[in-house]
């Protein structure tokens, strides 16, 4: 049924679903992960960033396309929790860490620029963070954008799509690695708490949820397909 619909002649009641601009109401998706030095974006320090954006394939379903990483050296006066820094595992002396880390007014400029083509090159209209327990990642990423007061914010200012409770949603799981599992998505717990990974593991449920929906004729949201389920029982 969803292939079918989706390879139909689009009318203007039925969007060409294939493009991504379509399948979020003009949002463009980012997954998002962030490390941090605490708990409060307000001031504690915003240690690691990672970015993916998102695709459509010729068929429609959604994969992962470009990626973005950083370590970043935290702002002056920023709070350092030693609890926080005993789960992330990140050592701030480490000189190979310093050697490449940047400002967060540079990882924050890089992360802005790679999405904001991103979504131009998609013809989406804003971007949307994607993460697990998004809530969390949104306010560092937002209060970063604040601190250091870079234009042109290609996010939404408060909404986000979470994993979290899409997974609970769909699996009846909320902690990520719980979820990978449950979507038969491998899932290394050593490398847990690395912002790139946890981004790629996060995308990579994200795109499988949003793809499995569709394969299961749950998308698009059609009254014939709702007048065939509701036949069944």
């Amino acid at each position: 049924m969803t292939e079918q619909c989706l390879t139909e002649p689009q009318t203007e009641s039925q969007p060409d679903y294939r493009l991504l601009k379509n399948r979020f109401r003009g949002y463009y998706p980012v997954v998002i992960d962030v490390e941090t030095a605490g708990l409060n974006c307000q001031t504690d320090g915003l240690l690691e960033l990672a970015a993916i954006t998102l695709k459509m394939d010729e068929n429609g379903d959604l994969a992962p396309d470009q990626t973005y990483h950083c370590h970043i050296r935290p702002f002056e006066g920023a709070g350092i929790n030693p609890e926080s820094m005993k789960i992330n595992g990140i050592d701030l002396e480490s000189p190979i860490r310093n050697a490449i880390a940047v400002s967060e007014s540079d990882a924050i400029t890089g992360l802005f620029q790679m999405v904001r083509r991103g979504q131009k090159n998609a013809e989406c209209q804003r971007s949307i963070i994607v993460a697990h327990n998004a809530a969390f990642d949104h306010g560092f990423v937002m209060a970063a954008a604040e601190r250091t007061k870079i234009k042109r914010n290609p996010f939404h200012p408060f909404g986000s799509f979470d994993t979290a409770t899409l997974s609970g949603l769909m699996f009846g799981q909320t902690v990520l690695v719980k979820a990978c599992q449950a979507a038969n998505i491998s899932f290394d717990g050593k490398q847990a708490h690395s912002a790139l990974y946890d981004t790629e593991r996060t995308a990579e449920l994200f795109c499988y949820m949003v793809n499995h929906l569709k394969a299961l004729g749950g998308f698009p949201h059609l009254a014939q397909n709702v007048e065939k389920f509701d036949r069944t029982f």
